[in-house]
This record gives structure tokens, sequence and C-alpha cells, in this order.
């Protein structure tokens, strides 16, 4: 029988685990578990840098936490290519799910850019299947958010797009840009955004974290719903052009996805103590808290919640509070949406908790 674990339930975390938690913004090949990722390496015969599940987990901290963000993205490459098969990817969409609904998750929304798994000649299609098959199998309500990678020649990311929306009545909820900003602004694909609008598909742009707050109010003017990260947002708080532009914000009703962890390991803030989200929630912007990749950035969600608590004097309220603008904000249908919020609000009149 093995030896008893010494270490005592930290009741921090244990309360943050039983939190209702939207989940809007967790990339699917930034998720995955340990020892999934070690076992589908070894299916492909692709070699890992570990070969057991203790030391893979410490190579991906090690990565978290070197300060570059080369260092950061190699694990994506690794990823991406032990999750290359319709089964794997399956798998890994399950799985995601599953753990998501362990973490106390009632609503969520996945991303990924299938176009990535073309070179392992696995069509778009296919990858689009097999996601959507993986997540319909979790009791978990989710649904699929495809990603263009932004930096590509316009006809790869309009061909993005024309998946997104042939899957639009199949699971797949939205439509986001992602990859390197700064220098590839979401304005290049006006015309294509426009095109997904007006055929019905919501837009989630990655926007404001490596590159300016003007993409954000840029990412909002081109239809965005929601957009990934904007914590350069907080940069015009205070000056004589920050009213206005929270001011439009708000009247657009933009709501922000933002990864505090994920932010460090990428150099987007220095600490959870001065993240922009704190001056972000005080300036009373809609945003919520989310992981982006738990596998990279060895976070997940309740420990988020704990950070913030702990590091950024937020309270239970307010996370009570980000959670419900969270649902607000989700692409799912309304009747997944409002369960979410009874849900929320059932936990908070058992937790004597008033909303923020």
């Amino acid at each position: 029988m093995p030896a008893a674990d010494p270490t005592p339930p930290d009741p921090l975390l244990q309360r943050a685990r039983r939190l209702p938690k939207v989940l809007l913004h967790e990339h699917l090949d930034g998720g995955l578990r340990v020892p999934t990722l070690l076992a589908l390496l070894r299916q492909r015969g692709l070699t890992a840098p570990a070969d057991d599940v203790e030391t893979l987990a410490a190579w991906f901290d090690a990565r978290a936490h070197a300060g570059s963000l080369v260092e950061y993205l190699r694990g994506f490459a690794l990823t991406v290519a032990a999750m290359a098969s319709p089964q794997a990817l399956e798998r890994v969409a399950f799985e995601a799910a599953e753990d998501a609904r362990a973490e106390g998750c009632v609503l969520a929304e996945f991303r990924i850019a299938p176009l990535l798994f073309e070179p392992f000649g696995i069509s778009g299609e296919a990858a689009v299947e097999a996601l959507l098959t993986g997540l319909a199998r979790s009791a978990l309500p989710s649904g699929l958010i495809v990603c263009a990678m932004r930096q590509l020649p316009a006809a790869e990311v309009t061909r993005a797009a024309t998946l997104a929306l042939r899957y639009r009545e199949q699971g797949v909820v939205a439509f986001d840009l992602a990859g390197p900003e700064a220098g590839h602004p979401a304005t290049e694909h006006a015309a294509l955004l426009a095109r997904v609008r007006g055929e019905g598909l919501a837009l989630t742009l990655h926007a404001g974290e490596a590159d300016g707050a003007a993409r954000v109010l840029e990412a909002a003017r081109l239809g965005a719903r929601r957009v990934g990260h904007g914590v350069r947002l907080a940069d015009v708080i205070g000056t004589p052009a920050g009213a206005a532009v929270l001011a439009e914000l708000r009247e657009r009703g933009l709501h922000l996805e933002v990864c505090p962890t994920s932010n460090l390991h990428t150099g987007a803030a220095r600490s959870i103590a001065t993240h922009p989200i704190r001056a972000l929630w005080d300036a009373g912007v809609s945003l919520s808290f989310h992981t982006d990749n738990k596998l990279i950035s060895c976070i997940d969600q309740s420990t988020e919640a704990v950070n913030l608590l702990q590091h950024a004097a937020f309270t239970w309220a307010d996370l009570l509070r980000m959670g419900l603008l969270a649902a607000e904000a989700s692409f799912l249908p309304e009747p997944s949406r409002a369960q979410a919020r009874q849900q929320l609000l059932g936990w908070a009149r058992a937790e004597g908790i008033t909303p923020g």
C-alpha cells in the first residue's frame, strides 16, 4: 500500500477547485496530459526530451520559466508531432474536456490551428472532425475554436476560415487569428473577417499581448466579440486617449480572455502581483482568467485562481463575477451559458458570496 501523502490539501486550492469555472482560452496543442504526450511520442516513434513522466514534466517547467519565448514555444513542435493522427487528436480533445470538467469547469471552449497537421498527412477536415468527436465524448458542454496562423500567406488564413465555416453547425463556435502578433495586424485580413462574421461565425482574435493597445481596439472594430490576452490595453489607462478607448470597448461589449501565468512566461507581464489584469479590472474592463496552455505553462485554472487571490488582491466575489462575465461572453448556445450561470450563482449562494 503506498504511503500517504504527508502534505495536507491546501484549503484555498480545494475551494478554488469547487468554484464553477468557465474556460474560454485553452490551446489543445498546449494542454496535453504529460503521460498522454509521452505515450503518443512513443507510438509515433518520436524522440522525447525525457523517458519518464516526471522528467518530461520537469522539462516543460524549465522551458516555461526560461524567460524566453523561443524556449517556451519549443514544446509546441513536440506536441503537434505527437498529436498528428485522428486517433490522437480525438484522445487529446476528450482528455482536455474531461480534465477541465474535473477541475470544476462548467463550460469550455478549446482552440487549435487544424492546418498545422497537414504536413503530417492529416487534412484540416479530418483534424476538425476528430477533435469534435473527442469533445462530444465528454459530458462537459464545450465548443471548438479554429485558429489561423496570422503570419502565413493570406491564402492559408482563408483556408482556415473556410474550414471553420464548414463546421460552424457541428461544434465549431468561432474563428481566431493566432501566431506572432507584432508585424501581422488583423487588418491584413479585414475582408476575410467580415466574411466570417457575415456567415454567422463569431470572432475572437489574439491582440494586445505582443503588440500595443491599439490592436485591441482594432480587433473590436473588426468585429471580434472577444480578444485573447489584451493586456497591453492597460498601457492606455490614465492617458488622455485611454478613457475614450475604454468607453468604446465597453460600448462594443468586448470581453478579454486573460491568461496571467502564460503572460509571465512569454514576457507580457513580470509577475502576478503587477499583472495588468488588476488595472484592467479596476478600470471596469470585462474580462476573465484562463490557462492558455496547461502543459506548456504548467498551470491549471484553479491554481490560476489561487494566484489571483494571493498575489493580485482579487476576492472570491471578483472571481465569481469574472465567471459570470465569461459565461455571458461564451460562444456556446444560450441554454449552456444559462446553465453555467446558474451553477456559478448556486455556488455563490452556498458560499455566502455576493457577485462583485
